[in-house]
């Protein structure tokens, strides 16, 4: 594993963006899809904002990217779990729509945007099905991972996951939604965050992945660079560090989360 330290989330957000992009274009070059798997909330923003620069400034044909998106937050019903809608202010859906998609389009010219049929989501109804559609279309070529300051949760997996956990629906962690109050600050209060969620699994993560990075930054995420940089295998106590088990797996921080205590 390559841990590398930038000195902004600002410099994180370039160095990735400026990789994904030159990643698509070879792709491209080959006559192939481009996978990239993506988490929503703050970790990754840097990533998303640098693109949508990036393109702007010189575009590049985006019309075979697919991104995979890791998880949704489910709401209870009359007939079971349901998905929020995509205008819910903490939707992954939602989410992935606006601040991923949108700016990538937003940056170019019609012939160049991604289609929105290459949006992914794991579905409720068959959660599962999510791994063997992205087995189908290749694997993910990178995916852009984020680790809870809390208990280190990796999308919805709460400590104590499997190694070989799939694609599934789980209850959230406590420390789970806690740490989704910073994420999405128009909760109210812990009683405001949905108690399940569905997610990508641990082992669909490292079966999955051609590449990982690992994006933390922040002094609040000081513990978590701790944890990731000493593993050494994966820890279910702090589900995160399955990054160690990753193929060709990276992880970049800022001088805030990687300073020494």
């Amino acid at each position: 594993m390559k841990t590398l330290i930038h000195d902004t989330p600002e410099a994180i957000g370039a160095h990735l963006a400026a990789r994904i992009l030159a990643e698509i274009r070879a792709a491209n070059a080959a006559g192939r899809s481009y996978v990239l798997g993506c988490p929503g909330g703050r970790s990754p923003m840097p990533v998303y904002q640098a693109l949508e620069r990036q393109l702007a400034a010189a575009p590049v044909d985006c019309s075979h990217l697919v991104i995979a998106m890791m998880d949704e937050y489910l709401l209870p019903g009359g007939a079971g779990l349901f998905p929020p809608a995509a205008s819910a202010h903490y939707s992954c859906r939602g989410f992935g729509e606006r601040e991923i998609v949108g700016r990538i389009n937003r940056a170019l010219p019609g012939g160049l945007r991604m289609p929105e049929a290459n949006f992914r989501m794991p579905a409720i109804a068959e959660p599962e099905a999510y791994d063997g559609m992205l087995a189908a279309l290749g694997g993910i070529d990178l995916f852009l991972l984020a680790s809870g300051a809390g208990d280190g949760h990796i999308a919805f997996n709460p400590p104590g996951s499997a190694r070989d956990s799939r694609t599934r629906i789980v209850t959230l962690a406590e420390q789970t939604r806690r740490d989704n109050l910073a994420t999405f600050p128009e909760f109210r209060g812990i009683e405001d965050v949905p108690t399940h969620g569905l997610t990508i699994g641990i082992g669909s993560i490292a079966a999955l992945s051609k590449a990982v990075a690992m994006i933390v930054w922040g002094d609040g995420k000081r513990e978590a660079f701790r944890r990731l940089s000493g593993a050494e295998a994966y820890d279910p106590s702090w589900p995160a560090t399955i990054l160690a088990e990753c193929r060709n797996g990276e992880l970049h921080a800022d001088t805030a989360a990687g300073a020494q205590p």
